[in-house]
């Protein structure tokens, strides 16, 4: 079984932490969200990846093969932003006529077992109910519950079943020829090749498609869901042991926080994820994820998300700090 994961897109909404790194490494919990996606892969038993790549490429690269030199890996280059359909495209080459795959998006944290979905003898989405699903791909199901409409973010919801991200094909090679097929009749959807339309003209041609329900889905293209998805991960953690933090500073978990670090007269957590060799001093952090290398100095931080290597002293509000940034407001 490969898996093809897309990781091309700028991450717009991320910005400034996107300017320097590539979304899928934005860290959460203690580890990069592209890194929670193959671990959890891994555990079902994929281990043959294509990624696709764009805008600091070479960083994402860099960090499978360091992380997860036992996978079987490739990497292909998009250097245009023409949607998902279009990143899936580009991998065409590296999937033999009638093998299966998974694609995961690369921006997604998700729970789920779907060890029974591989080898299944139909397609298969990951779905989940969302309140709102005018933001996503949106599955309508038949009565026997095969998906018989998706539509991608429509304006009138008429289910409320969210594609998650996690896709199962069997049908491969009728997936690139609808991919090929839009493509060379440009045939779009707000501006961009959708994975979406083409799985809707695998279904028009007579391909079967059932779901599989989600657990625990976390879209991370958003500060506040990051946020959000770092309490979550950080509350299914096992009990850490804090110790080594514990002399002059208060520590309230759940939390992570790299060995490396160095915490001096703070109070840190709750829902607080720090990196390696970050320097925290006579801080209050709450709800918020220090980057690698970053300094805090005199700060009363929640909410927040500071890069890699940035510097902040003095501050008591909730800020979104990019990598290297400097920021002093500590008065003279």
């Amino acid at each position: 079984m490969k898996a093809i994961i897309p990781v091309a897109g700028i991450g717009s909404r991320l910005r400034p932490h996107t300017k320097t790194q590539p979304k899928s490494l934005i860290p959460v919990a203690g580890k990069p969200i592209l890194g929670h996606i193959l671990d959890r892969l891994v555990e079902q038993g994929i281990e043959d990846f294509v990624f696709v790549i764009g805008y600091l490429g070479d960083r994402i690269e860099q960090y499978v093969r360091e992380n997860y030199s036992n996978c079987k890996t490739e990497f292909v280059m998009q250097t245009l932003g023409k949607g998902i359909g279009h990143a899936i495209w580009l991998g065409r080459e590296h999937f033999h006529e009638g093998e299966p795959m998974m694609i995961v998006l690369g921006d997604t944290i998700f729970e789920a077992n779907f060890s029974h979905v591989l080898g299944a003898d139909s397609n298969a989405l990951g779905v989940k109910k969302v309140e709102d699903p005018r933001q996503f791909g949106v599955a309508e199901l038949r009565e026997d519950g095969t998906i018989h409409r998706l539509s991608e973010k429509p304006q009138i919801p008429k289910s409320n079943l969210a594609a998650v991200g996690l896709y199962y094909i069997k049908d491969t090679a009728m997936l690139f020829e609808c991919l090929d097929y839009n493509i060379q009749n440009e045939i779009k959807t707000q501006n961009e090749f959708h994975l979406t339309d083409a799985l809707q003209c695998m279904i028009d041609r007579g391909c079967k498609f059932t779901t599989f329900a989600v657990d625990a889905w976390f879209d991370c293209g958003k500060k506040d869901i990051i946020l959000q998805t770092n309490r979550n991960l950080l509350k299914r953690r096992a009990n850490e042991d804090y110790r080594q933090f514990s002399k002059n500073n208060i520590i309230v978990p759940p939390v992570y926080i790299a060995a490396s670090a160095k915490i001096e007269h703070s109070i840190i957590g709750p829902d607080v994820s720090i990196g390696e060799n970050a320097v925290i001093q006579r801080s209050i952090v709450k709800n918020s994820i220090i980057g690698q290398g970053a300094e805090l100095n005199s700060a009363l931080l929640e909410d927040s998300l500071v890069g890699s290597d940035a510097v902040l002293m003095g501050a008591i509000q909730s800020l979104n700090i990019g990598d290297s940034a400097e920021i002093n407001l500590r008065s003279n």
